[in-house]
């Protein structure tokens, strides 16, 4: 697959990435509300990226610490509540490490939430202290569209969002 940024956005995604992270930064520069930050992050990054056709949180459930449930999103309805352990989401909340999935009907496990889902990115997200607080899922009608490019920018972006 070939990266398409919106109209306004660059051609190269590393540099769509870079633009895109100073706005949402300067969007939300002094909101310390976390949904707020959330349905922001979602949001922005649902807009600038053609590739995302389901953006959002999974958010680790203070009353049962190892399901996930659905947060701030943009597209289609997502699954509600996730297991630890349980499809994409699950893993990066399990392993609390990337999951970057070129095919997910090869995953092991994957939880169709949406069946034109074909790839999947979920980085874990964590707070200050270093607590995982949830997981930002990725999916695309296309395979293989994501890559490490997505994967490390997601993962700064997260951590300057939410770690900082």
């Amino acid at each position: 697959m070939s990266y398409v940024a919106r109209s306004d956005r660059p051609a190269d995604k590393a540099q769509a990435y870079a633009e895109v992270e100073a706005e949402i930064l300067a969007v939300l520069d002094g909101e310390t509300n976390r949904t707020a930050r959330m349905a922001t992050v979602a949001s922005m990054l649902a807009d600038a990226f053609d590739a995302y056709f389901w953006t959002g949180f999974y958010v680790v459930d203070a009353d049962k610490p190892r399901e996930l449930v659905v947060g701030p999103y943009q597209g289609t309805l997502g699954c509600l509540r996730i297991a630890f352990g349980r499809g994409v989401c699950g893993a990066a909340a399990e392993t609390q490490l990337t999951q970057l999935v070129p095919d997910v009907h090869a995953f092991p496990g994957h939880i169709a939430c949406d069946s034109r889902s074909e790839s999947e990115i979920v980085v874990p997200v964590f707070d200050a202290s270093g607590e995982l607080i949830a997981v930002f899922d990725v999916d695309a009608t296309e395979k293989a569209a994501f890559d490490e490019v997505d994967a490390e920018a997601l993962e700064r972006l997260l951590k300057a969002v939410f770690a900082a």
